[in-house]
């Protein structure tokens, strides 16, 4: 198991990608803190689920975009844990998102999904930064998305947040070298998860221009998150992988 020993932090983790990320460290091996704002019985459910593989895992409830939040939510795992090895960064804005053009959009819904895409990111690096300098080691997997390299109609306001949070990578990434902490993006296109089937019908998704011709699984990006959360990618930092099949390359 490549993650034994390690503890793991994993926002957004009720359902849907946060679920599949803590299920995957759960299997190598990590100790899991699950984390969500409001969904406490499916966050219970990935904790039970994660226990059910022989893993030490617990939860908390936590505003990523609130800093006493964030504060808590690293205590809370030293307090548990001991340490902090790993920050998994998916909690976001994204299902309901309705799709308008930008001059429509709400400008209350703008911030709210800069606020808690970027900024939250943000802050629960922040929030986890000293511990992980403290034992001078530390990964970091932050949530982007296949749209900020094709763009998205009527998403401005998430494609743009999915930018910051690319530039948010690449900024951290040089202050936290020194430090032995790497920080790296993995970015999926359209995944077929609860969020996704509130936005569109996920059986009427064109493939046709996905060279693996399917749609995109939880469990598809469970892999690139292992990898970078284990010692197998320690020269590997500021990146961004891009994870949709082949639909868009760079």
């Amino acid at each position: 198991m490549r993650l034994n020993g390690k503890v793991a932090i994993v926002t957004g983790a009720a359902q849907g990608l946060g679920r599949a990320f803590c299920l995957g460290l759960a299997r190598e091996g990590a100790k899991v803190m699950a984390v969500t704002r409001k969904d406490m019985d499916n966050l219970d459910q990935t904790v039970k689920m994660m226990r059910s593989l022989g893993t030490e895992a617990e939860m908390v409830q936590a505003d990523v975009t609130v800093e006493a939040d964030g504060l808590n939510m690293a205590r809370e795992t030293i307090d548990r844990f001991g340490r902090v090895d790993v920050l998994i960064n998916n909690a976001a804005i994204y299902g309901g998102i309705k799709r308008k053009p930008f001059y429509e959009i709400d400008l209350a819904e703008f911030d709210l999904v800069m606020n808690v895409n970027v900024k939250g990111a943000f802050i629960a690096a922040r929030s986890v930064f000293p511990f992980m300098k403290e034992q001078g080691y530390g990964k970091i997997v932050n949530l982007a998305s296949e749209v900020f390299f094709t763009g998205s109609n009527g998403f401005a306001h998430y494609v743009a947040s999915k930018g910051g949070i690319i530039g948010l990578t690449r900024a951290l990434a040089v202050e936290l070298g020194p430090h032995k902490i790497c920080i790296n993006c993995i970015a999926p296109g359209f995944t077929d998860t609860e969020a996704s089937r509130g936005i569109a019908d996920v059986n009427k998704y064109d493939v046709s221009k996905t060279p693996l011709h399917r749609l995109e699984e939880p469990e598809d990006l469970v892999g690139a998150a292992i990898f970078l959360s284990t010692p197998e990618s320690d020269f590997i930092t500021g990146q961004t992988l891009l994870i949709d099949g082949g639909r868009a390359m760079h």
